[in-house]
């Protein structure tokens, strides 16, 4: 039977067709809407076309800002002038990094630490190779884990108690300098090879319950290796490692001098760290030595397991963890001593009225954890000891990747290179980021004009730090800890020692460096960037000391 148009329409109600039909419309109209929604978020986001320096190398890029070097601080801060606060500097192989000097956009970046922010590639073997898989190494919810666990060893209570070993160790060498000075008016000696005594005796008791003995003599594995360290020269593979090691990290694997003294000393470690295993774990079941209770902060880390399951770390955990100590409590710790030692032989000025200070305060005694803490009646030991951490922090900056996509705002706006001014800036998944710290912590547009000088006073006055610069989060607006996730656990541990040993120098001793305060001083390379007196032989720092007289 043959069949119309006009007989079909009549199948379907008149009433209905035009719903229908504007029903249709709509959803056609929502799925482009969902269509073109998707395309914007589900587009890989690109990083924001910045501002930056030309590359003189597809290579390379500009090798000078992966320095540690005063010339790779000024030139951060001669880009931020030129550029703009957040910036972009050819990296090796074609690639960019993203520089950070905004303090808004650097507090935005630490607190996204471990889960946005990660270690390179290169950082990620280099640390695994060096230290282990402990705190240092993880990321997300293992560094969370790791993290909580170690908490309660660098409590103020915990401090508190190990405020003595600081002591202990600095005694120790007054000891051995009053000896020598018997019979002579002054000696000269390597002050910074003492301050690294000090610094690995004290978290070697402290840190794990072992003297390494090395203020008395006693030879030490840990201090041979880190010794050798500071007077090897970078190898043609080092060098291609550090280059080129964000792309292929496998370059760190080659076997080279440094690489063979990090074996070294992990073997060194490990060797301590079975004994600390044994000694926590034989506590803990009530078979240990009686009258001794372990209180070193990996005794406390061990027995804090037993209380809650959900904090237990393997042991290679824990030996990572102890390798993180000993750089810490051993490199940045002898460090920064030794660079108040040089700056205040470069102005004996201040010197004098630290030594004031300390013999007013503490003419008979020295000063409690409390007291070292709180700065109430220290305030310009204080301020001594934040100078120094501020113009010359041991870690000099901060390389992340992006792990994910990312929108970082800024304080203000920068310029686009199309003339656009941006509020934020777009940040695409694996891209460098990178905080220049030395920079930050040393920058003429946040801390004045005197910011590339040595000047306690400034601590003295709520008025002597700028408020540019306390617009930078951290401690004491400082990023010598970092900040966010990643800040420093053992900052209280760092500070309380730094003062502690200080303070009985200065109080007993005069220094002075051998060519007086001009005497050239200049960077050389061992596990962190080291002082060393121009001329001399690996991080060799002499000084002239003399006793103080009561």
């Amino acid at each position: 039977m043959p069949t119309s148009t006009s007989s079909m329409l009549i199948d379907i109600p008149l009433d209905i067709r035009p719903v229908s039909t504007g029903i249709l419309v709509l959803l056609a109209i929502a799925i482009y809407l969902l269509y073109k929604l998707g395309q914007l978020f589900l587009k890989p986001v690109r990083t924001t076309p910045l501002a930056g320096p030309p590359s003189p190398s597809w290579l390379f890029g500009i090798r000078e800002a992966s320095g540690n070097s005063n010339d790779a601080v000024a030139l951060y801060e001669a880009w931020a002038d030129q550029y703009g606060a957040v910036y972009r500097v050819p990296a090796a192989f074609g690639s960019t990094r993203v520089i950070l000097t905004d303090p808004k956009a650097i507090a935005h970046f630490y607190s996204l630490e471990t889960f946005t922010y990660v270690h390179t590639k290169l950082y990620r073997v280099a640390i695994e190779h060096m230290f282990g898989r402990g705190l240092l190494w993880a990321e997300g919810e293992s560094h969370k884990r790791q993290r909580k666990a170690i908490s309660p060893a660098f409590s103020n209570v915990a401090i508190r108690r190990l405020t003595s070993v600081f002591y202990d160790s600095v005694y120790k060498l007054k000891t051995n300098w009053d000896n020598q000075l018997v019979s002579t008016d002054s000696i000269v000696v390597d002050v910074q090879k003492w301050m690294n005594h000090i610094s690995l005796d004290s978290i070697g008791i402290a840190g794990f319950s072992h003297d390494f003995g090395s203020l008395e003599g006693n030879y030490s594995s840990v201090a041979d290796v880190f010794d050798r360290m500071g007077h090897l020269k970078p190898s043609p593979i080092t060098a291609a490692a550090i280059m080129f090691g964000h792309v292929f990290p496998f370059l760190w694997h080659l076997p080279t001098p440094m690489r063979r003294m990090q074996k070294k000393l992990n073997k060194s470690m490990e060797e301590i760290a079975n004994v600390v295993l044994e000694n926590a774990r034989r506590e803990m079941t009530g078979i240990g030595e009686k009258g001794r209770e372990e209180n070193s902060i990996i005794g406390l880390l061990i027995k804090a397991e037993d209380t809650d399951s959900s904090l237990r770390m393997t042991q290679e955990e824990i030996m990572a963890q102890m390798n993180v100590l000993i750089l810490a409590g051993y490199e940045t710790t002898s460090i920064s001593l030794t660079w108040a030692l040089i700056e205040l032989c470069r102005q004996p000025e201040k010197q004098a009225r630290l030594r004031e200070e300390l013999k007013e305060q503490f003419p008979n005694s020295d000063p409690t954890w409390e007291q070292l803490t709180n700065g109430a009646s220290l305030h310009y030991l204080d301020a001594v000891v934040h100078e120094i951490l501020r113009l010359h922090p041991p870690l000099t900056i901060t390389d992340r990747m992006a792990a994910k996509s990312d929108i970082i705002p800024l304080s203000e706006p920068v310029h686009l290179p199309n003339g656009q001014l941006a509020d934020h800036v777009a940040i695409a998944a694996g891209q460098l980021v990178t905080v220049p710290i030395a920079c930050i912590n040393t920058s003429s547009a946040l801390w004045g004009a005197d910011a590339k000088q040595f000047r306690p006073e400034r601590w003295l006055t709520d008025e002597g730090i700028p408020k540019k610069a306390q617009e930078v989060q951290g401690h004491r607006h400082l990023l010598t800890f970092v900040d966010g996730p990643r800040m420093c656990l053992g900052r209280g541990f760092a500070l309380a020692e730094f003062k502690a040993v200080l303070g009985v120098l200065i109080k007993n001793y005069t220094f002075e460096l051998p060519n007086g305060p001009e005497t050239t001083i200049e960077y050389t390379m061992g596990v962190l960037p080291r002082p060393r007196v121009a001329g001399e032989e690996g991080a060799c720092v002499p000084m002239r000391v003399r006793r103080v007289d009561p």
